[in-house]
């Protein structure tokens, strides 16, 4: 009797170790690892459709996944499509969320479900055990990083043209917060302070407006390239000089080519550099089950059109 209670109990141990194994692992559906990634549209800009891209070419079925994506800049279209995601039982979900709150309940319900959670491009405001990893840019970094350098400028007064990203998302708050400071300071002055939407022709007309306005400025600080090419689009219609020796001093976010381009050839004065890189970092976690750190920050920098280099552009540019 002692020999068969040994043998059941041994048997439990078994069953146990390998039930506890088999959570490591990722659970598969007909041999491929089943993946939703949430994310903003790639037309959104430039940084946007490198990050999209980035994420198809890691995350593709030639190399076992088997893929849902799912685009908006909306926030309750994001929720909603993680909630569908649950119900159809993926294994991970990759996030790039619209805006940083309101997210808690269904990451709850997706680590109930036992799904895995990888934020990249921008953090939630959400308890850190409900993910397993960030991958993310410092954008309160980027923020000050241009603020830094603009205040390096020693220009005798700032009146500063501020276009704003997607109100909410962590992109906005993070390059945002700096120049509120230097606002509330009294350092710099807001002449007008409003959201694009990271759209170009939306920055287009506030720059219009405050043209119109009479209003003087003298910078252009615009949360995207997309919106400073269409900030200068208006200044170049009311023949207004702008970058190295003109009027305005322009400044943008993401480091495409084009605006890269911009720089060197002393149209626009700052861009800052915002990597769209972060499929591999996910994917090398979910392939070993380790988790270097619970927030992972691409290491990035500022431009200056008067120091910027064509090895810079080839190097650090996105796109064309």
């Amino acid at each position: 009797m002692k020999k068969i209670v040994v043998v059941a109990v041994a048997l439990m141990c078994v069953a146990s170790l390998f039930m506890s194994c088999s959570k490591k692992a990722p659970k598969k559906a007909g041999g491929a690892i089943k993946v939703g990634i949430i994310n903003n549209p790639p037309s959104e800009s430039g940084y946007r459709a490198a990050n999209v891209k980035d994420m198809e070419n890691v995350f593709s079925a030639s190399k076992g996944y088997e893929v849902k994506t799912f685009y908006s800049l909306k926030n309750d279209e994001q929720l909603n499509a993680a909630t569908q995601f649950i119900t159809d039982g993926v294994d991970y979900i990759l996030l790039s969320a619209a805006a940083t709150d309101g997210w808690s309940s269904v990451l709850k319900k997706a680590q109930k479900a036992g799904i895995k959670v990888f934020l990249f491009d921008r953090m939630i405001n959400v308890s850190d055990d409900l993910y397993e990893a960030a991958v993310v840019s410092d954008m309160a970094k980027e923020g000050e990083t241009a603020v830094n350098w603009l205040k390096a400028q020693n220009l005798s007064e700032y009146k500063v043209i501020h276009i704003q990203g997607a109100m909410g998302s962590d992109a906005q708050i993070g390059r945002t917060g700096a120049l509120d400071a230097e606002f509330a300071k009294g350092t710099m002055k807001k002449v007008v302070q409003q959201t694009a939407t990271w759209d170009e022709a939306e920055a287009k007309k506030i720059v219009e407006s405050v043209i119109n306005s009479g209003e003087d400025f003298n910078v252009i600080y615009a949360e995207n390239d997309g919106m400073a090419k269409g900030a200068v689009a208006a200044l170049d219609e009311a023949g207004i000089t702008h970058g190295v020796n003109g009027k305005v001093v322009v400044m943008g976010f993401d480091c495409n080519k084009w605006a890269l381009r911009e720089l060197l050839a002393g149209n626009w004065n700052y861009d800052g550099q915002c990597s769209p890189f972060q499929a591999s970092v996910i994917e090398n976690m979910i392939k070993s089950g380790k988790v270097p750190s619970k927030k992972v920050i691409s290491d990035e920098k500022g431009f200056d059109a008067k120091k910027i280099t064509q090895a810079d552009i080839d190097t650090y540019g996105l796109g064309d």
